[in-house]
């Protein structure tokens, strides 16, 4: 068994839409944008991650850089199993592993999943070398990685804002008891941004623009606490396409994001209405916690709570939350209650 053990190797994957990260003996090993760069002409792998991102919308003809995920699941098989290759390899190069050792692996999911997506991610990784591999919902790995005691008859209700969805899951006795997985998350607000801007100042910028915008003056609410500096945007002027830039404040994003932000809104609200009398009593006092970018938003802890009228806590490092979830997850890898095939 010792001999074994030594040849095997076991990791947790948050397989996200916008970011992968695997973890490895507790430490974060490898944190990296989802997306690849493959030749059109040999179908060679050019680069992967931040390389492959900084090649977005700047890329000649020959080379397409691929999101290998849409909406937290798997859209092009290939261009995913080659990025979870490239990946597996950065963690073999910075521990010095000469020899690949088994992989016995815990993987993260949507919880809205369908039963092909799920075949796809299942098989991808045991195209990247996983010999044993366990698939664990995104809202139950965001709540372990919270901090909260998921076997306890206490139901929690966990709000996780991705890049491709959002889980809300009402959770207790080590289930999920009522959840909710929509397509508006992280990538939605980067389109809204892109429309916004196109549509108000004549201006088109790329995803990498909006990303930015998202982090720098991204709000959920105009009236924040916290005001972050008006910020610079540059792109090219739709009329006359000469390269310009305007001054962008947190209220014109808050503006830019405000649809979106109702449909999670209202995703919430649907989830409480389907949540038993008993475990509706247990939220009333815990209150809603927030994992994922998104939690990031500002002000948007405040406004879920002046929709729902409930305590509204984000998560410490709400980026890593799901990833946390699924390492502690990996060392029970026998004895949790993991997705069956």
């Amino acid at each position: 068994m010792g001999l074994f053990s030594f040849f095997t190797k076991e990791i947790a994957i948050d397989l996200g839409t916008a970011n992968t990260l695997i973890i490895h003996n507790d430490k974060v090993i490898v944190d990296q944008p989802s997306i690849v760069a493959i030749n059109r002409n040999t179908g060679k792998l050019e680069a992967v991650g931040e390389r492959a991102m900084l090649m977005e919308g700047k890329a000649p003809d020959d080379i397409k850089v691929i999101r290998p995920l849409r909406d937290g699941v798997i859209a092009d098989f290939q261009a995913a199993e080659l990025m979870i290759i490239e990946f597996l390899n950065m963690l073999n190069q910075k521990q010095k592993i000469l020899l690949p050792p088994s992989l016995r692996m815990v993987v993260c999911i949507p919880s809205g999943i369908t039963e092909v997506e799920e075949r796809a991610v299942r098989d991808s990784a045991e195209q990247a070398g996983a010999k044993e591999i366990r698939l664990l919902h995104e809202p139950m790995a965001a709540a372990i990685g919270i901090g909260l005691n998921v076997l306890e008859p206490t139901g929690n209700m966990v709000v996780d804002i991705g890049g491709g969805t959002s889980e809300i899951a009402v959770i207790a006795l080590g289930g999920i008891i009522s959840n909710k997985s929509i397509k508006t998350a992280g990538d939605e607000f980067n389109a809204d941004i892109m429309d916004y801007m196109r549509k108000e100042h004549n201006l088109a910028i790329g995803l990498r623009t909006a990303e930015l915008i998202k982090i720098n003056v991204g709000a959920a609410l105009s009236d924040i606490d916290d005001i972050p500096p008006l910020y610079e945007v540059r792109g090219s002027d739709i009329i006359t396409g000469i390269p310009k830039a305007v001054m962008i404040s947190h209220q014109e994003i808050a503006v830019a994001l405000d649809a979106s932000i109702s449909q999670i809104e209202v995703a919430i609200m649907n989830a409480l209405e389907r949540t038993p009398p008993e475990l509706s009593a247990d939220i009333f006092k815990t209150g809603i916690y927030l994992a994922g970018g998104g939690a990031l938003l500002r002000g948007l802890d405040k406004r879920i709570n002046l929709k729902t009228k409930l305590p509204v806590h984000v998560a410490d490092d709400p980026l890593k939350a799901v990833a946390r979830g699924t390492a502690i997850a990996l060392k029970n890898f026998y004895g949790f209650t993991f997705l069956k095939k």
